[in-house]
């Protein structure tokens, strides 16, 4: 059995939709927490929270894998890359930072594109099939 992932984070503030990706990512069976923040500012502090030695980090385990919505309240998912890039490298490690948006705005995956964290762009939902194609990329020895 291969190890699963530590966690996997998802950062948007719709809760159904927040509700089918956890259901894609259970499905699939891969990570050993799923942790939902509604906001992009308290996706950061809780980067800062992660990265930081056990024990304090009891209740923010780091994550491995991002899922970032796009077009949220008071921080939109643009401004949450800008600030994520900013951090020292100690809060990101290894994250790998995907866009799941319900955007097929071009302008917005070229922009996405340009973000050296955004490994990929990819179209709501999250389903299990894409779930499994991103862990087979990224994590060929996981899950």
């Amino acid at each position: 059995m291969k190890a699963k992932l530590n966690c996997i984070l998802l950062v948007d503030d719709d809760e159904p939709t927040n509700f089918l990706n956890k259901i894609a990512i259970e499905e699939v069976e891969c990570t050993r927490h799923i942790k939902i923040i509604p906001g992009a500012r308290e996706a950061l502090d809780y980067l800062s929270c992660a990265s930081q030695p056990a024990p304090l980090n009891e209740k923010c385990p780091s994550p491995e894998i991002i899922f970032l919505d796009i077009n949220m309240p008071a921080m939109d998912g643009w401004e949450f890359l800008q600030k994520y890039e900013a951090l020292p490298e100690a809060h990101k490690s290894s994250i790998i930072v995907i866009m799941l948006t319900t955007s097929f705005n071009p302008e917005d995956e070229l922009k996405a594109r340009k973000i050296p964290a955004v490994k990929e762009f990819r179209n709501k939902p999250l389903t299990p099939a894409l779930l499994q194609d991103i862990l087979k990329k990224y994590f060929p020895d996981n899950c």
